[in-house]
């Protein structure tokens, strides 16, 4: 039997179904920050040189560069120039995103 003028249903097959079961589960800080920033925010316990970051966290220069000034304009990060080198490491607001307790200085 025709379906009456102006009914109309459109189907297509649901493209990805079950995918989100497939892919490998990330931290809730990656899926807030993002992956590279989440990792760099976490590895800034002790503080670090960008060199020191990109060897320990297998990323380019320009790569953690740039999310350190990300983290750093967001106030998770501080950096402290000494001459040449400068270190950043994690403010105590970055210390309580994650759920740390910041030491004493």
């Amino acid at each position: 039997m025709p379906a009456a003028t102006g009914d109309f249903v459109l189907f297509y097959p649901a493209d990805g179904l079950g995918a989100a079961l497939d892919r490998p589960r990330t931290s809730a800080m990656g899926r807030l920050l993002g992956r590279s920033h989440a990792t760099l925010l976490t590895d800034l316990e002790t503080a670090r040189t960008t060199s020191k970051l990109t060897a320990r966290n297998n990323l380019a220069p320009a790569t953690v560069s740039y999310h350190l000034g990300v983290l750093h304009c967001s106030g998770l990060v501080l950096r402290q120039r000494d001459r040449h080198v400068v270190r950043y490491r994690r403010s105590a607001e970055g210390d309580a995103l994650l759920g740390q307790q910041q030491p004493a200085h």
